[in-house]
This record gives structure tokens, C-alpha cells and sequence, in this order.
């Protein structure tokens, strides 16, 4: 299985230190050069690789991490996301329920990923708290997750515990994902809540 971020602002770099945490290989991209972005990279640890944004779509399981906006430019990379797993981390604040049709922000990011899977996730920590170690007090930070498509949430529920996390699943896009986004001037009620389990 092949892992990559796309967009590598505080939300990229946050999701880039828990694969580096954990030993696990991660293409990171942006529409900027790889070279640009080089020394970050670096710096959070080895497994984290620079890559054009062309090759970092080949991956199998891929992190939206870019503003909302910018997420049809990603989505036109390529003509089907057909067997790709896409992790929406993006918060649509700021734009109108009008603009997105009154769906649940996921859901347009979906109808953009043609043929590829969706599961919202790991949108609802802010970055100085995604980059830090799940493990807490003997417990784990909790992630949530939302997808129409069940076994999309298993896989990407797998991953989160991979990096440390515990993941909650909360049903699909038009229930769970409502809970975890922004959207317009308005937040989910999930949204910045700081959560441990302990099992």
C-alpha cells in the first residue's frame, strides 16, 4: 500500500510527522516543485518524500490536505481516481452552504474525485494538535471518520491506528460528515474537539 499527502501547508506537515513517527513511507506534494518544500521535508524525517504532484497521485491512499478551494485543480491531476482511496482533510469555512448545493462539503469533494473512494477524516484537529504524538496518558487521540463507502472507512480506520490513533467511525457523509466539518460560518459539532479513548 502506497501513501501520499497532497498539500503540504500545517495540516500536510502535522499528517507528515505522524508516518514519520511511525516508520511509514509518505510522498508529500504541492502544485509548487518538489525542491521548494525539500528541506521541510527533511526535516520532519526520512520517510517523508518530496514529489511532483503527477507522481504523488499514484499512490493508492491520498490525504487532501489543500484549502477547499483548490480541490478540483487537484481532482483534474488525473481523468479517474478509479481504486484510490481519498482522505478529505479539508474545512470548507468560509464557503456558503449556496455554494456547495446545501451537501455536506465531503460530498462535493467526492462528485470531484471521480470514481475514487472518499472518507472524511483527521479534519477536525487543529495542526499543533495533529502533529503530536496520539499516544496520551496511556490512551489514544481520537480521529473521526465519515464515508458512504464502509470498506473505504475499515481501510483508512486501519491506517489511523497504524499512526497511533483511535479512529471513531460516525456513518456516512450526510450524517457523520456534517459533524466534523465547517462549512459557511458554521462548525460541526465534532469539529476542534480534543478526544482520548482509552480502551
Amino acid at each position: 500500500m502506497s501513501y501520499a499527502i497532497i498539500g503540504f501547508g500545517n495540516i500536510g506537515q502535522a499528517l507528515a510527522k505522524s508516518f514519520a513517527r511511525n516508520g511509514i513511507e509518505v510522498s508529500v506534494a504541492t502544485t509548487r516543485v518538489p525542491q521548494s518544500f525539500a528541506s521541510v521535508a527533511a526535516a520532519i524525517g526520512p520517510q517523508i518524500i518530496p514529489t511532483k504532484l503527477a507522481d504523488a497521485v499514484k499512490a493508492d491512499i491520498i490525504f487532501l490536505a489543500v484549502r477547499f478551494e483548490s480541490h478540483p485543480e487537484v481532482a483534474k491531476v488525473l481523468p479517474t481516481w478509479k481504486g484510490k482511496t481519498i482522505i478529505d482533510v479539508t474545512n470548507a469555512y468560509g464557503v456558503s452552504p449556496e455554494e456547495l448545493g446545501g451537501e455536506p462539503s465531503s460530498r462535493v469533494v467526492a462528485q470531484a474525485f471521480t470514481g475514487g473512494r472518499l472518507v472524511k477524516g483527521f479534519n477536525h484537529l487543529g495542526a499543533a494538535v495533529l502533529g503530536q504524538d496520539p499516544a496520551v496518558q496511556g490512551g489514544r487521540r481520537v480521529v473521526f471518520l465519515a464515508s458512504d463507502d464502509d470498506g473505504a472507512a475499515a481501510e483508512i480506520g486501519a491506517l489511523a491506528e497504524n499512526l497511533g490513533f483511535s479512529p471513531i467511525k460516525l456513518g456516512g457523509l450526510s450524517e457523520g460528515g456534517l459533524l466534523v466539518q465547517a462549512r459557511g460560518n458554521s462548525w460541526g459539532q465534532l469539529i476542534f474537539k480534543d478526544l482520548v479513548k482509552f480502551d
